[in-house]
């Protein structure tokens, strides 16, 4: 039952497509001569994750890890581990790839979990960043787009496992 007459389009694929070749760019430009690891945060983050690594001009490893925060439009406040990482960080260059992110818990949390661990660096990338009026606790290298406190879905996000499948981002009504 996918009504999508419930949503109304935030940004268009095409928009999207523009600004994941930009970041490609960008980190490719800040790790040349490097073999970085591309951490995706799932589910949330596959599309873009997929879309980011075919848009670099380097070399570069894939791994995943899935937390879960959410259910339905509501964050939790804890973070669960349903996978966690299976490869070796120590010393090596961490891109984390996020789909959205709203309070900052998962990535405190991954962060957290991270830093005993002797690595050369962590940068995170994401997609979308909500305004939320507070500063992280950590700091956000690449965005994409930042949004109003609208719940989107599409390109990956979704709302209890709907709407991923979608080329753009939407605001659900």
């Amino acid at each position: 039952m996918n009504n999508l007459n419930t949503l109304k389009i935030k940004i268009s694929s095409k928009q999207i497509k523009a600004k994941v070749e930009q970041l490609g760019r960008e980190l490719s430009d800040e790790y040349k001569q490097e073999n970085p690891i591309f951490i995706g945060v799932l589910n949330g983050s596959f599309i873009f994750l997929s879309d980011l690594i075919r848009a670099l001009s380097i070399e570069c490893e894939i791994s995943f890890l899935e937390l879960k925060s959410y259910d339905g439009k509501e964050s939790r406040g804890s973070v669960d581990i349903i996978k966690d990482l299976n490869i070796n960080l120590k010393n090596r260059h961490i891109v984390i790839v996020e789909d959205i992110i709203e309070t900052g818990n998962t990535l405190k949390y991954l962060l957290n979990k991270m830093e005993k661990i002797p690595t050369k660096s962590i940068k995170i990338v994401t997609l979308l960043v909500k305004d939320t009026y507070r500063p992280f606790e950590f700091t956000i290298d690449h965005i994409g787009f930042e949004i109003s406190q609208e719940f989107v879905v599409g390109y990956g996000l979704d709302y209890n496992e709907r709407f991923r499948h979608l080329d753009s981002i939407y605001v659900l009504e």
